[in-house]
């Protein structure tokens, strides 16, 4: 099995997380909203998935964003099936 990683960038509230959306779209970087991983934290929030390549990029804009809080940015490994393992 292949394995790929992926970032997440938890937030203590919704808003920050919707703040967050609006910069990145500004700055063109690619993202997803999905709900909190499980491994990430029992909580049930968003949290918005990037490219681990981007997490530099990610931290340049949010030191640059003061007013966006974040939780953390965490990096899991997802197992990505392929046709042979299934």
């Amino acid at each position: 099995m292949e394995t790929k990683s992926e970032a997440f960038i938890l937030f203590p509230s919704h808003s920050d997380g919707l703040a967050l959306e609006k910069v990145l779209k500004a700055n063109r970087v690619e993202y997803t909203i999905v709900p909190t991983p499980r491994a990430l934290s029992k909580c049930c929030g968003i949290s918005i998935r990037i490219d681990p390549e981007d997490i530099h990029l990610v931290e340049d804009l949010l030191n640059s964003n003061s007013l966006i809080n974040i939780e953390g940015i965490h990096t899991l490994k997802k197992r990505k099936n392929t046709f042979f393992n299934l």
